[in-house]
């Protein structure tokens, strides 16, 4: 059986996170811009890549192993576009393969020359490590596929002499180590002062969050009717800087806590956006026509619009602190100052002043939920300045969920299992000579991409990469190598095609090819030592190879294929459900849970979109947002109950308002009504409590119940989950 590269799967692991180096109508508006014109950072890998590459293929070669381009292969694999990602990716790569050694020698021990127990036995386990993956995130993910394909690849390639089983494990392991301490070794000589660089990056992430939901909350509060549609853009790069946190802390060696308050000035910064929206709707339902308020706002929008320019250093931030505690406490001298007038005005027998009472409530609703605004911005503010600096004696920890979608998650194993027994089974009627190596590539390729949202896409874009390391390498193997003789011209060969590719690599529109590229070029040109790839041997491997690949499209298309529709219709049922345990959850969902979970479901609805969303992707935007904001509101007035600091009374509305909640399908309004009817109890009780703590609590009871019961009305067509969600 011809050699094949077990490591495709590796180089698509992380491209399950992908996200466009450069932003639309940068580059990508000049054709082979990647190619003719490249930064300076995608020289620099593919420069240093191809380096490492042809370091590993020459070290295997002068050590004689048996398939010296494995080497090769695993430094595309492990390389990335930052160190850390590197670092990661290699360290996960090393379990999986440790698992999949073990799986691959217990399966052909257990079922040696018995080939439909096996077949089955080794789809289920494929299967099985696909829908494991599907559940997790990052190279985690990267990590049970690995363990799952490296089993698949060392168990084919062992059936003809199964007695060898063991050392062809180790020879594969070998490869890996070789090629990762080459990839580390090249990519270290590079890295200068990897670890504060790596905190320079995470900190210029984080502000950059933070400034730019700073200025759209200020547009908001100035009344920007845009505000609201680039306010929504923002959520997807947040899951995009989460991730990226994680490979910071690995750049950053030795650390405390840094990153998880890292992820946790995300959250804040997230809720600071859902925050701001929600005060975009309490300006459409309470009057604002009121000196007072306007010059408040006036002051915060005036405020949040220095954010961007005070955060670059501690005494900035500092100074930033100060002036936010400020402005928190004319808030709440607003609030006192409303509460003042009430008072005076009840005492006062003049009809006239009691039109002024409902006034008054409105602005103090409006100035406590600017002060909750700020104390959001106030924690951001916090957690970024603590992921700056090592605290001795911190034990903080923060992580954010991810959205699940254990339906997907089953498909993506049902595809590799019928894959791979259909593999074998046309194996098995045709007696193919290169049908193992088609079982093989079939296995990986099929496993790599069920992981996808959208397998046929990448996978088609993954075969067309293949056919273009097809004809590159033939012209290699039939006109340049036979000719050459010794390693340097070898490498003189192949340097200029592989750095090629590693521009490819680093260009959002070429990266998937690059992957099949780059892996499949060592394995198609095959160096030996003792002789060049035969012509023959050429054409059968690579027909195998590519038949594999276009077979998994083939399995794609046919089994479970992607949906987008049926994907959204699952995500709203399950928004529908987790919005029914918020109202009566024990314990009550943390709300940076709340938090993750939305922000995932919108970062998946974004990569959906395309680049000119359609009405209903945009609905679906607008509703996943509105679905967080519902949460949020439920998970405060639950908090709000815990304190027990308000009226039986009004206590018994809210907890009505829960129990519709707890069993909202979306449709009917009842638990909007609900929300209405407690909202108009809650004032009337307002306005009669002499205690001011109290009046203060029933304030944010209604300031949140108006948010809860507008975007319920306002999203109504979409949080009914018992039909599909069209736009009209």
């Amino acid at each position: 059986m011809p050699s094949l590269p077990m490591f495709i799967l590796d180089r698509i692991g992380p491209l399950r996170n992908f996200r466009p180096l450069h932003r639309p109508g940068e580059r990508g508006k000049l054709p082979l811009a990647w190619l003719i014109s490249p930064t300076p950072a995608a020289i620099g890998f593919a420069v240093r890549t191809t380096a490492a590459t042809l370091l590993a293929l020459v070290i295997a070669l002068w050590m004689e192993l048996d398939d010296p381009q494995w080497a090769a292969m695993t430094v595309w694999i492990v390389a990335q576009g930052s160190r850390g990602e590197s670092l990661s990716k290699a360290r996960w790569r090393l379990v999986g393969t440790a698992i999949g050694v073990v799986m691959s020698i217990t399966l052909i021990s257990a079922f040696n020359q018995n080939a439909w127990l096996f077949f089955p036995i080794l789809s289920i386990w494929v299967g099985t490590c696909c829908t494991m993956a599907t559940l997790v995130r990052n190279f985690r993910s990267y990590a049970l596929v690995l363990a799952g394909y490296t089993t698949a690849i060392i168990a084919i390639g062992a059936i003809p002499h199964p007695e060898n089983v063991f050392m062809t494990a180790m020879s594969r392991a070998s490869y890996i180590v070789l090629g990762i301490v080459c990839e580390g070794t090249l990519a270290g000589l590079f890295a200068h002062n990897l670890a504060e660089t790596a905190r320079r990056n995470m900190r210029d992430k984080l502000r950059t969050a933070l400034s730019n939901v700073s200025t759209s909350v200020s547009s908001l509060l100035a009344g920007d009717e845009e505000a609201l549609v680039r306010s929504r853009a923002m959520f997807g790069p947040l899951i995009s800087i989460n991730d990226q946190i994680e490979f910071s802390e690995v750049e950053m060696g030795p650390h405390g806590h840094e990153g998880d308050h890292a992820r946790a000035a995300l959250a804040a910064v997230s809720v600071l956006l859902s925050r701001g929206l929600g005060m975009a709707v309490r300006l459409q339902y309470v009057q604002t026509d009121q000196p007072a308020f306007r010059e408040t706002a006036a002051h915060v929008s005036e405020f949040l619009t220095t954010v961007p320019n005070r955060l670059d250093s501690d005494e900035s931030v500092q100074e930033l602190l100060h002036d936010l505690q400020l402005l928190r406490a004319e808030c709440h001298q607003r609030v006192v100052d409303a509460l003042s007038q009430e008072i005076d005005t009840a005492f006062d027998d003049n009809p006239a002043n009691d039109t002024d009472i409902p006034a008054l409530l409105d602005g103090r609703i409006l100035h406590n939920a600017l002060d909750e605004l700020l104390g959001e911005l106030e924690q951001a503010i916090r957690e970024y300045d603590a992921s700056q600096h090592f605290i001795r004696g911190d034990h903080f920890h923060f992580r954010l969920q991810a959205h699940v979608d254990k339906r997907e998650a089953i498909y993506n194993g049902v595809r590799a299992m019928v894959a791979i027994t259909a593999a074998g089974l046309v194996w098995e009627c045709t007696a193919w000579p290169a049908g193992l190596g088609f079982i093989t590539f079939v296995a990986i390729v099929c496993g790599l991409f069920a992981t996808r949202e959208n397998p046929v896409v990448a996978s088609s874009q993954f075969m067309i990469g293949g056919i273009w390391a097809a004809i590159v390498s033939f012209f290699l193997v039939f006109l340049v190598l036979p000719t050459q003789a010794d390693y340097e011209m070898l490498v003189g060969t192949l340097a200029l095609p592989m750095i090629a590719g590693g521009l490819a690599a680093r260009n959002a529109g070429t990266a998937l090819h690059s992957a099949a590229y780059t892996l499949l070029l060592p394995n198609f040109v095959h160096p030996l030592n003792q002789g060049r790839q035969n012509e023959v041997a050429w054409f059968n491997s690579t027909a195998a190879v590519l038949l594999g690949v276009f077979f998994a499209v083939l399995i794609f298309r046919a089994v479970l294929p992607f949906n987008n529709n049926a994907e959204r219709w699952r995500m709203r049922r399950t928004m529908l459900h987790d919005l029914r345990t918020l109202a009566s959850a024990e314990p009550m969902p943390e709300t940076r849970d709340w938090i993750g979970r939305n922000i995932d479901r919108f970062a998946r609805l974004i990569r959906h979109a395309g680049p000119t969303p359609s009405p209903t992707i945009e609905g679906c935007l607008q509703g996943t947002l509105a679905a967080m904001t519902i949460g949020l509101n439920i998970i405060r007035l639950r908090t709000l109950l815990k304190r027990n600091q308000i009226p039986p009374a009004a206590k018994r509305a809210i907890e009505i308002v829960m129990k519709r909640m707890s069993g909202f399908t979306g449709k009917y309004g009842h638990t909007a009504h609900a929300a209405r009817v407690a909202t108009s109890a809650l004032r009337r009780m307002e306005a009669m409590e002499p205690n001011i703590s109290t009046r203060i609590e029933l304030t944010r009871a209604i300031a949140y119940l108006i948010v809860v019961s507008h975007e319920l009305d306002a999203n109504a067509v979409f949080l009914d989950a018992s039909k599909p969600y069209r736009a009209v």
